[in-house]
């Protein structure tokens, strides 16, 4: 599991990628070129940010005629909610921890 963290982690660094995961995952499948237009970058470098979402996991695509269509792969986050929920409980243990001994230490 962790190699898919890492993956997703490293694919999602990019902030034009994540713009573009995001637009997915709120408006719903897009082409390349409706992605491209409030991309602020080229074709092709939508193209390749496309590509290394997919490689993670992230987005499928579904070619229809000339163009391809994109729509956001939501449980492909699950690595990440699994880590975010395993750090959430070691912090929350940590902070009972530091309350039970500044408890002691009032006593």
């Amino acid at each position: 599991m962790p190699e898919a963290q890492d993956l997703i982690f490293r694919t999602l660094a990019d902030p034009t990628r994540r713009a573009i995961f995001e637009r997915l995952c709120r408006d719903g499948e897009q082409t390349v070129g409706a992605l491209t237009a409030q991309a602020g970058v080229s074709q092709p470098a939508v193209s390749k940010h496309l590509a290394a979402l997919k490689l993670a996991g992230l987005v499928r695509d579904r070619p229809e005629g000339r163009q391809t269509h994109y729509r956001a792969q939501i449980g492909a986050l699950a690595p990440l909610v699994d880590w975010t929920r395993e750090m959430n409980r070691f912090w929350e243990s940590r902070f009972d921890e530091l309350e039970d001994l500044l408890r002691r230490m009032d006593q």
